[in-house]
């Protein structure tokens, strides 16, 4: 899937190009939340661009994240700045307008403050409200560093207040059937309440036609991974990207690290879809119908299905599930994020071998409604023990290795698929010529210093 484009670059005034080359700066944007009339982008470029010309930096570039919550996401994690973090050598500065519109947690703050004393940048928020810029440099001393985790902490207590008033807001909504906001159930669309009051959720002719064809796929026996292979084909969207439009915000984002114009239908996404009391034009919250005070469905309008047309659609779901659906737990696997499949570069999971101690790392392409040209497997004992001995090998440490130590240290092992054929070689271990090892160098470095 192409990535998208993160480098918009900004207009820098011929002024600046002339004489001595000032340090490079990158304009950081960020808002939670995006409608037509929004004007804080705007703002924040006005904030930004009186910053530089206060301190004598040349904006080179924008890194814009609109519709992304500082709240639920680090810097390191978000669409478009991540991959700037990730390329220091680029500028010199980053720029914010205001903390918040950087961290709005005081852990995410200290992150920020080490990787700019790391990688020797500094970070620079616009702080309108005072007279000059809060400028914090690799340098920077502990007067500072307070302030900065001051304004991080004030940012951080006024987002969890902010989240406590929505939901004892969303609350209310949900008891009167009134949509309060958040992601559209997929196959409706918002409409004014009849109450006059509010907004509420009527079918959408075009996705709740949708709907009813992957309700009779389903009854004709088509398995889920065929269907969302089908819709992907037909370029129907998801509904996360569904609503990502109807908003006039952009498709797709990032995924397991992974960059994506738009989002796959997946077995997963659709059984969440088929799933959904929504379907029965129940309001939901956290997959489940709200009732109100006598017991009854709390309705959000018309329904797509009948509740006896919405039953056989999840015994039909069940029959094939065999009764193995059970709630998601966490993962406990060593390797899950750090080994990936070469023939579509997807992560690998675990699979457990009944009546074995062991189990197998496989290529789940298709659970992604993919095809992988050639889906790698590996015994989990093999797998996991060559990934520890390179990782001690490479860092010369005989510390214990877990999960969370591989992926903050970058580790990434690449998988080939096996050759057909074999003999008692086979048992003897894994072939080591399919797998690739490596590992952040900086931290290697880290870790032999």
């Amino acid at each position: 899937m192409p990535k998208r484009s993160h480098r918009p670059a900004l207009c820098t005034p011929s002024r600046w190009t002339s004489g001595e080359r000032r340090p490079r700066a990158l304009a950081a944007l960020r808002l939670s939340c995006v409608t037509s009339v929004t004007t804080s982008p705007s703002r924040q470029r006005s904030v930004i661009q009186l910053s530089a010309e206060k301190l004598g930096f040349t904006l080179i570039a924008e890194a814009s994240d609109l519709g992304v919550s500082a709240r639920q996401t680090s810097p390191f994690e978000r669409p478009s700045l991540s991959s700037w973090l990730r390329q220091p050598h680029e500028y010199e500065v980053v720029i914010w307008s205001h903390v918040d519109r950087a961290v709005r947690s005081v852990a995410h703050m200290a992150e920020l403050i080490a990787w700019g004393r790391e990688h020797t940048r500094t970070l620079v928020f616009g702080m309108p409200e005072d007279d000059h810029p809060l400028v914090v440099t690799p340098q920077a001393d502990g007067s500072t560093i307070r302030r900065c985790m001051d304004l991080a902490h004030d940012a951080e207590r006024e987002a969890r207040t902010i989240s406590a008033r929505l939901s004892s807001s969303h609350e209310a909504l949900r008891a009167t059937g009134r949509y309060g906001g958040g992601l559209i159930p997929f196959g409706y669309q918002k409409a004014p309440h009849p109450s006059g009051s509010g907004w509420c959720l009527t079918p959408d002719p075009e996705t709740a036609a949708v709907v009813r064809m992957i309700v009779e796929h389903v009854h004709a026996g088509q398995s889920l991974i065929t269907i969302a292979r089908e819709l992907n084909d037909s370029d129907v969207l998801v509904p996360r990207d569904c609503h990502a439009q109807r908003q006039g915000r952009p498709t797709g984002g990032l995924r397991h690290g992974r960059d994506f114009e738009r989002f796959q239908w997946t077995s997963g996404t659709l059984s969440k879809v088929l799933r959904s009391p929504s379907l029965m034009g129940h309001r939901t919250h956290g997959g489940k119908t709200v009732r109100d005070a006598t017991g009854a469905p709390v309705l959000i309008g018309q329904p797509l299905l009948s509740d006896e047309e919405f039953q056989a659609l999840q015994h039909a779901l069940d029959a094939r599930s065999n009764g193995t659906r059970q709630p998601r737990s966490r993962t406990t696997a060593l390797l899950t994020g750090v080994a990936h499949c070469s023939g579509c570069y997807g992560r690998m999971y675990f699979a457990a071998r009944k009546g074995y101690p062991y189990g197998d790392y496989m290529c789940r392409a298709t659970a992604r409604a993919e095809v992988c040209p050639a889906p790698a497997g590996m015994r989990s004992d093999w797998l996991e023990a060559y990934t520890v001995d390179r990782y001690r090998a490479a860092t010369a440490t005989d510390t214990a290795v877990s999960r969370e130590l591989l992926l903050d240290s970058g580790v990434r092992v690449i998988v080939a698929k096996g050759r057909c054929g074999g003999g008692p070689a086979r048992l003897a271990g894994p072939d080591t010529s399919r797998l690739t090892f490596t590992l952040d160098e900086r931290i290697g470095a880290r870790q032999n210093s």
